[in-house]
């Protein structure tokens, strides 16, 4: 029939903020904007994004904070390592919140509507996601001892017998 025919030119794309038919020259969305009548799965996904959208600026302000090359008054060495630590941990917290709303939603959007594509946004939260738990667990595990955080830096100085590149061991 005519409808059957139509139907299989139609393809669906489901995000998490709108609904979208994509035919032969034409391309309709239609936002989710009614929040409590939206299912579960739809519900929970948007919020576990937002609190990794949320949860990323402050992990990546703690980790730019303790670069060696930042100095926040005379912080100790043991503090940076404390907030490198933290960092780490908040970025592995948004990449799991991300990993799993990025794995339930085209699940459970997949046993609703059979035909439904999710675009190049879900592989993107993907490779986000991946990328942050690989950094933060860096950052969390790797980060060597709180003691010999600090102490191998250098400093150069135009001042010297020496090149007037020289390299002086110091913290700085």
């Amino acid at each position: 029939s005519i409808t059957t025919c139509r139907k299989l030119d139609e393809v669906g794309s489901r995000g998490l903020w709108a609904d979208c038919v994509i035919t032969i020259g034409l391309y309709h969305c239609k936002p989710l904007a009614d929040i409590l009548l939206l299912p579960a799965y739809i519900q929970a996904s948007r919020a576990l994004m937002i609190t990794a959208s949320i949860m990323g600026l402050p992990a990546v302000l703690l980790l730019l904070s303790s670069l060696p090359c930042i100095r926040m008054g005379h912080d100790p060495g043991a503090a940076k390592y404390k907030r490198f630590q933290v960092g780490g941990v908040l970025g592995m917290i948004l990449a799991l919140c991300a990993i799993i709303a990025t794995i339930w939603f085209p699940v459970c959007a997949h046993r609703e509507s059979q035909i439904v594509t999710f675009g190049y946004s879900l592989y993107a939260g993907w490779l986000g996601a991946a990328l942050a738990m690989l950094g933060g667990s860096i950052a969390a595990c790797c980060s060597g001892e709180s003691q010999a955080f600090l102490e191998n830096r250098f400093y150069y100085s135009s001042q010297g017998r020496g090149s007037p590149t020289h390299a002086k061991s110091a913290n700085v």
